[in-house]
């Protein structure tokens, strides 16, 4: 029999809050986490606002000598792992390293580590750089040192697919589970918010410049303007299913379907994406999972905030599921959309949502823009299938889909 793969540990540092009933708490509240940008002076730019991890102390996660030698992305991951493992009851040094694997999602690396180093070269007095900056920015970082810290020696990885990357870091845990290892950590973090990094975003046109934070990233919305950067994001702990009855691991829900494609066509602010291969992408892996459309109880969108982005996205879920659609929620706007740790955060969401029985109202749009009429969440709602389908569209062409399925709510006390 095909070895079936359930998630047992969810671990969220994120703008929401650090810990997964603190992100949970946010997201039913409805609280918007985005602000001013504090992690360096945006004065210059005109995008100012953005998602920051709140009250984040790396030192609780990681001892100094790993801090000193990675970004604050990686330090994200430290605590974002740690918290995975500590929830699923698994020790965080692996029994049997070769039994245990990680593979995580990245996009842009380390940003602020970077930054600090590449100032000092063509600023400083030394024109000098640090030993650590070879390999602090590497984006197979985060992946490298969880590797080492827990040993987890198994097949490991890094998807590099921006933001759609985060739900390829899940297909790829079940791939890596059919193969015979046993034990997974997957999803991803993000930190995009360094002078450099908010310069690259910029140059895209995607980015909001609305100063105010309840208006700056309104996704569906008739005053959609762009996206807020965010950093954080969540990792999972990814078991086999009768390695995690075995031990008695509580389980959130099974990863039954996924699905990846490719538009072969740039990201461009101005120009609305041909929705045919996202559609595809959403097909795929209802397919795989073997879900009719209209057994769908909720679906987390991408929800990139620009418009001919936004009306695409909505084009993709009609031509799937016609005059039936489901109800679709979205909690970025109270984050930010943080690339590849957004989509592991909608992951972290729909788990929760399972494991609470409800799901959470949607955060936008408050008048949906022309294109853009879907069945919003307007306040929160019991599940009725337990299944979830999770979108998300990388730039320059990636698209994912995730089918998660829920497992039965505990008894009731």
């Amino acid at each position: 029999m095909t070895a079936r793969a359930v998630v047992t540990g969810v671990g969220v540092v994120a703008p929401s809050g650090v810990g997964a009933d603190a992100h949970w708490a946010t997201v039913l509240a409805g609280t918007r986490r985005t602000g001013p940008i504090t992690l360096f002076d945006p004065a210059g730019y005109p995008t100012r606002i953005g998602g920051e991890v709140p009250d984040f102390d790396a030192t609780r996660y990681a001892d100094s000598r790993q801090l000193v030698q990675t970004d604050r992305w990686t330090h994200l991951g430290f605590a974002a792992t740690r918290l995975a493992l500590a929830d699923a009851g698994l020790p965080e040094q692996a029994p049997d390293p070769y039994d245990w694997a990680v593979t995580l999602a990245s996009s842009s690396g380390g940003n602020l580590f970077g930054q600090r180093e590449l100032q000092r070269l063509w600023g400083g007095a030394t024109r000098t750089v640090g030993a650590y900056q070879s390999i602090a920015w590497f984006y197979a970082a985060s992946v490298g040192q969880l590797s080492i810290r827990h040993q987890l020696k198994g097949p490991c990885g890094v998807l590099d697919a921006e933001s759609a990357g985060g739900l390829d870091s899940l297909a790829h845990a079940v791939r890596t589970i059919r193969r015979g290892t046993p034990v997974v950590v997957a999803g991803a973090t993000e930190c995009p918010l360094s002078p450099y990094a908010l310069a690259c975003q910029l140059r895209s046109g995607l980015l909001s410049d609305v100063s105010d934070p309840e208006r700056a990233y309104r996704p569906f919305d008739a005053t959609a303007a762009g996206y807020v950067p965010a950093e954080g994001g969540a990792v999972f702990v990814v078991e086999e299913l009768g390695h995690a009855l075995a031990r008695g691991a509580r389980i959130y829900g099974e990863v039954t379907g996924w699905a990846a494609t490719h538009d072969a066509a740039p990201t461009e602010a101005d120009v609305e994406p041909d929705p045919t291969h996202y559609a595809r992408a959403l097909r795929l892996a209802l397919d795989r999972a073997g879900v009719r459309p209209h057994d769908v109880d909720v679906v987390f969108p991408d929800a990139l905030g620009v418009r001919a982005h936004d009306r695409a996205e909505a084009a993709a879920r009609r031509s799937v599921f016609g005059d039936r659609p489901p109800p679709v929620t979205t909690q970025k706007p109270l984050t930010g959309r943080a690339h590849q740790g957004g989509s592991a955060l909608d992951v972290a969401t729909a788990l929760l949502a399972f494991r609470h029985g409800l799901l959470p109202a949607s955060a936008a749009p408050d008048q949906p823009a022309d294109g853009c009429e879907l069945d919003f969440l307007r306040e929160p709602r019991r599940l009725r299938t337990r299944v979830a389908l999770i979108g998300a569209r990388g730039f320059d062409g990636f698209n994912s889909a995730l089918v998660l399925r829920g497992a039965a709510p505990p008894p009731t006390p």
